[in-house]
């Protein structure tokens, strides 16, 4: 009971992280997308936020994520950071977007 308890809390955590870093749509939308949720949690996320979504995502989808980033949502601090976390070295150039 207390496992499903607490998979209940985590996963009502990672609604409201969603909530609150992507506040301009709705949880569902951000919670269908986890590897665009990782990377914001990544990019934006407290501290508690990152915990909470390692938990519940894990660090594989973390790590997919980060490979498959979209430009425009890391800064080179985090991007940094999050490649020596997970051991990818050396750091790749952050991705850019490109225009027609």
């Amino acid at each position: 009971m207390s496992d499903q308890y607490s998979t209940a809390n985590e996963s009502s955590a990672l609604d409201a992280i969603a909530r609150k870093l992507f506040w301009w749509e709705p949880s569902e939308s951000s919670r269908n997308n986890p590897k665009r949720l990782a990377c914001q949690v990544m990019a934006l996320g407290a501290w508690n936020d990152v915990v909470i979504a390692r938990r519940v995502l894990g660090d594989t989808l973390f790590r997919d994520a980060l490979r498959e980033a979209p430009p425009g949502v890391f800064d080179p601090r985090s991007w940094n950071y999050w490649h020596l976390v997970f051991g990818n070295t050396p750091v790749p150039p952050l991705p850019v977007r490109t225009f027609p």
